[in-house]
């Protein structure tokens, strides 16, 4: 089994900052890229930002410029650093990997449970 498990999320008034993380635990081989989601109120799941095992990055127009991802792959951990946080980045936020369990087995997507951010005006 794998475990994706994320922390960091709260309530922050505008302007403000959080820093999100995600430990993948269990029984991994290795982990190919890690994304971040979100989801809105009323709304569809929306990809954030992703991340490569090499660092390769990329975000949704909305975050960029306030929004980094990264990642240590030692932990199998990724984190997203939000700055400049907005009403609009309210939403529950997922983290997902591409997790491979053993050396024949294939990359298989796996989901955390979310955490809640919630930006105030």
């Amino acid at each position: 089994q794998v475990q994706l498990v994320e922390s960091g999320g709260g309530l922050v008034q505008a302007g403000g900052s959080l820093r999100l993380s995600c430990r993948a635990s269990g029984s991994i081989f290795s982990i190919q890229t890690m994304r971040w989601y979100r989801q809105a109120p009323g709304k569809g799941r929306e990809l954030v930002a992703d991340i490569t095992p090499g660092g390769a990055t990329s975000y949704t127009d909305s975050v960029k410029g306030r929004f980094t991802i990264s990642r240590d792959n030692a932990k199998y951990t990724v984190y997203l650093q939000m700055n400049s946080l907005i009403p609009e980045d309210t939403a529950v936020y997922y983290c997902n990997a591409d997790v491979r369990r053993t050396t024949i087995s294939p990359y298989s997507p796996y989901w955390g449970q979310g955490t809640q951010v919630t930006v105030s005006p």
